[in-house]
């Protein structure tokens, strides 16, 4: 009986010690945490956002614990609200949480990143901000402004303290380092531009020389510019849902600290990047393990990326949506639909695209395992979002060059169409409504039509002729019209499930 009372007691000092921990848990600092390394700055990025922390910061991270890349971020906060003062409060530190799938298997891993050394406003400390873009250090600008960072600003002042813009920030950091410097060539910057436009360093550059000769700066550097600093494209790839709301005090418990800046993120990842041999030697990511792809020219793989993993999504959407499912999981999960997506992508797309058949489906391979992550929850509504112009971006050159190699128009992306025709009216057989982000012109239109015609084939004719919505009259293409109009009917009389068993 004693033997049990001390049992009893061990556990009860045991809870009690718990109990403790999580009232007294330590806030993450390098007062608390102090393994935190120091790194030389050689770093500078625009964007404190979860993105770019779980997926260019946790690659810098894994480069200096690997291959001793030995290189220190500062983060710039480019608009005057930010998080910087949240980074600042724990010294930068932060811990990334991966959940995935890994060789058909589920992972999770946590891993705190201390490859930040600074953060700053350049609104509230200028002078701090032009230290760091002055240093000696200094290498690497990393940026993810969003896509509408990288834009213009008409009469631009370079000479701001700083410049509203990202390009004219840019444009001002490069000059000051041109004149403090003295037109050194070896203290020209590289550019990895984040933004989710296509050539996005490309553009950016392009507005940087645009401002030079507005503000009138010297013709030594622009040469300085075109000569000894390297602009590179990048293509990036990790679903990144962010701060773990609804989680967010189990993982502290788990981790022993009280981040609250847990940022979560998918496991797979993958950074394309258009440069030159100098650049790839420089900065050597892919040899810390990292799926890091060094390219010479981006748009065949660009090419790739979007009609095997974006246009999976587009077609996935309303198909997913109509079907009743919420997000991309449940509705991978639905045999029906994962057989529909996965014999597109086989037959319809793939053999459409240049390179090695072998390697082409490995990669789509990787890319639909993605869509079964349990812990991804990747809404549907939200990829939603102005499917118009992303069904013809993604899906439509997929469509049009499976036809003129096969001599008919491709069965599954026409019924992907079809669907999205069907779920761009708002209802569905009368149960299922739907809220439509979009051009709100386009889908006036098509609801119009919905209202105007009952018979198929007159509907999709009219909606694929409008070349405000499409870009071009989509019953040029021959036999298309015929067939999502055949599609169309068949959804609506029978339901979806039953459309879809056709191509089981």
């Amino acid at each position: 009986m004693e033997k049990f009372k001390n049992i009893n007691k061990c556990v009860r000092t045991h809870l009690f010690f718990i109990s403790l921990q999580k009232k007294y848990m330590l806030a993450l600092d390098k007062e608390n945490y102090t393994s935190a390394q120091q790194y030389p700055s050689k770093i500078l990025q625009f964007g404190e956002g979860n993105f770019l922390r779980a997926f260019v910061d946790w690659m810098i991270q894994k480069a200096n614990e690997k291959i001793a890349f030995n290189a220190g971020v500062v983060i710039v906060q480019p608009l005057e609200n930010g998080m910087v003062n949240l980074l600042k409060k724990q010294d930068n530190l932060y811990h990334v949480v991966l959940q995935g799938i890994k060789d058909g298997e589920a992972v999770t891993q946590t891993e705190l990143v201390d490859c930040i050394m600074d953060s700053v406003n350049p609104y509230e400390d200028y002078q701090a901000y032009r230290n760091y873009f002055l240093s000696p250090l200094l290498e690497l600008v990393v940026s993810n402004t969003t896509e509408a960072g990288i834009s213009r600003i008409p009469d631009e002042d370079i000479h701001a303290m700083p410049p509203k813009s990202f390009p004219g920030k840019v444009c001002q950091l490069l000059y000051q380092r041109y004149l403090h410097f003295n037109g050194a060539a070896d203290k020209g910057l590289t550019f990895f531009c984040c933004e989710l436009i296509d050539k996005n360093a490309t553009i950016l550059k392009e507005i940087v020389l645009e401002l030079s000769t507005t503000n009138k700066l010297e013709q030594g550097f622009i040469d300085w510019i075109n000569q000894n600093c390297n602009f590179c494209n990048t293509l990036v790839d990790r679903i990144v849902p962010g701060f773990p709301k609804d989680n967010i005090k189990q993982i502290q418990e788990e981790i022993g600290y009280e981040d609250n800046l847990v940022v979560v993120g998918e496991y797979f990842h993958l950074w394309a990047i258009e440069a030159p041999e100098k650049v790839r030697k420089q900065f050597p990511f892919d040899k810390a393990g990292l799926n890091v792809v060094w390219l010479d020219d981006m748009t065949r793989f660009r090419d790739k990326k979007v009609r095997i993993l974006n246009g999976s999504h587009t077609a996935l959407v309303p198909v997913g949506l109509l079907s009743g499912h919420q997000t991309v999981k449940e509705a991978f999960d639905d045999e029906l639909i994962a057989n529909f997506i996965k014999y597109m992508v086989e037959e319809e797309i793939l053999p459409n695209i240049e390179g090695e058949t072998a390697a082409l489906k490995e990669f789509s391979k990787e890319i639909l395992q993605r869509f079964y992550n349990p812990f991804i929850r990747h809404f549907l509504k939200d990829i939603s979002l102005n499917s118009l112009s992303k069904w013809v971006t993604r899906n439509y050159p997929s469509l049009i060059d499976s036809a003129k190699r096969t001599g008919k128009v491709p069965d599954r992306l026409s019924f992907s169409l079809a669907a999205l025709l069907v779920q761009y009216s708002g209802v569905y057989n009368n149960g299922l409504k739907f809220s439509i982000s979009d051009n709100q012109e386009s889908v006036d239109f098509i609801q119009a039509e919905w209202r105007k015609y009952s018979n198929a084939e007159v509907l999709v004719k009219n909606i694929l002729s409008n070349e405000s919505i499409w870009g071009l009259n989509l019953n040029s293409v021959d036999g298309l019209s015929a067939t999502v109009a055949g599609y169309l009917k068949n959804i609506q009389d029978k339901g979806i499930k039953v459309a879809l068993l056709e191509f089981k």
